[in-house]
């Protein structure tokens, strides 16, 4: 993985984090409920998180494995774009359900990616 991938993946990640967390704090603010509004930030948070996370590994891509690359990139699509979308249908009142059990593996992925970097660390 080149560090020029690895840099604009984070940087993509993050300024969609960003526009995600306007959007939620302005537009969806009107009509989720807290308890959406919180799950949906929850998104957004572990979003951003990790896309710092691979800007800084990328600035040092000799730390950073593919795995641990594409656990975290295929992690943050799973895990943050399923709760996306599971917040959005069920304010539309169709909730998609099979993203449900998304969420989870996206999360599992995450926590791979970490172990990863510490196994790498070593």
């Amino acid at each position: 993985m080149t560090q020029q991938i690895i840099i604009a993946t984070g940087a993509f990640f993050g300024m969609l984090s960003v526009i995600f967390g306007a959007f939620g704090a302005h537009a969806l603010k009107k009509i989720l409920s807290n308890d959406q509004l919180h799950s949906f930030e929850v998104g957004v948070k572990y979003q951003m998180y990790h896309a710092i996370v691979l800007i800084a590994l990328g600035f040092n891509s000799s730390t950073i494995s593919s795995a641990t690359y594409w656990c975290f990139t295929i992690g943050i699509l799973l895990f943050s774009f399923s709760i996306y979308g599971l917040i959005l249908s069920d304010a539309k009142g169709k909730k998609l359900r099979f993203l449900g059990p998304i969420t989870p593996i996206g999360g599992l992925l995450l926590v791979i990616g970490w172990l990863i970097l510490l196994i790498n660390a070593f």
